[in-house]
């Protein structure tokens, strides 16, 4: 899900859907594993495939790009991983700052995804004094005093907010006010941005609850079929020798 408005929209401006955008890390992701398993081309049914999406839209993807493979061959592996990161922003370094430095704030500064892939955690803030010159990944945690200074230092575009919900505006603010552009809100609350701010909401219970909606529809389908009885939309329609008063036979009867 995902909330905001734009900022140094270099795909947007070449004409790339939003859409397509979406996709593109599914592919790189998919690309990536086939690079580490030193495959050297990737038919667009197989990638397709592997990152969820049906070959045609894959391909009408990736001409946006200027990307349409070799006939019979495929799609050069490595070429895409450097296409798809340079179309991305992937092939620079930007720093992050975590705001939050809590059992989900800690995760995500031990996740050791965001190196490989351009971003480097140039900052841990937490607002609790007891928290500060802990190390976390490495990493020494800094009070939220500190919040403005750091992001000007390091240039910090990207923020990440992971605090209870009570406090995420109130970091929001601060972050815009001092630079920052884009947002990654983990707290389980909406955030009022300006104009040329981007926010992306990652919000696990509502993801939680719509694989509990899944679970129970298959729960309710599996306990259907277990008692042997056939749903109405699943019955077989099947034409009636019933007439109807004028003598007609009617074209569809329910069985």
């Amino acid at each position: 899900m995902a909330t905001g408005r734009t900022h140094r929209p270099a795909t947007r401006s070449r004409g790339i859907p939003e859409a397509t955008v979406a996709r593109l890390p599914l592919y790189l992701r998919a690309l990536t594993a086939l690079s580490e398993r030193s495959v050297p081309t990737v038919s667009s049914e197989e990638l397709a495939a592997a990152a969820g999406v049906n070959s045609a839209k894959l391909r009408k993807d990736f001409s946006y790009l200027g990307s349409y493979g070799t006939r019979g061959v495929g799609y050069d592996v490595e070429y895409l991983v450097y296409q798809i990161s340079r179309e991305l922003g992937l092939t620079q370094d930007w720093p992050v700052v975590i705001v939050g430095i809590g059992n989900l704030g800690a995760a995500l500064a031990n996740y050791g995804g965001f190196a490989s892939r351009g971003f480097r955690v140039a900052a841990l803030i937490d607002a609790d004094p007891s928290m500060a010159g802990k190390p976390v990944a490495g990493i020494p945690v800094q009070h939220t005093d500190e919040l403005e200074k750091i992001i000007q230092d390091d240039g910090v575009s990207i923020g990440v907010i992971a605090t209870p919900a009570g406090a995420a505006q109130q970091v929001c603010d601060r972050l815009v006010a001092a630079g920052v552009t884009s947002i990654l809100n983990f707290a389980p609350t909406v955030l009022n941005v300006p104009e040329g701010v981007d926010v992306r909401k990652v919000d696990l219970s509502i993801e939680l609850q719509i694989l509990a909606f899944h679970e129970q529809r298959k729960a309710g389908e599996e306990a259907v079929a277990d008692a042997g009885v056939v749903p109405p939309a699943a019955r077989k329609q099947q034409p009636s020798t019933d007439q109807g008063p004028d003598g007609d036979v009617p074209a569809v009867m329910p069985a």
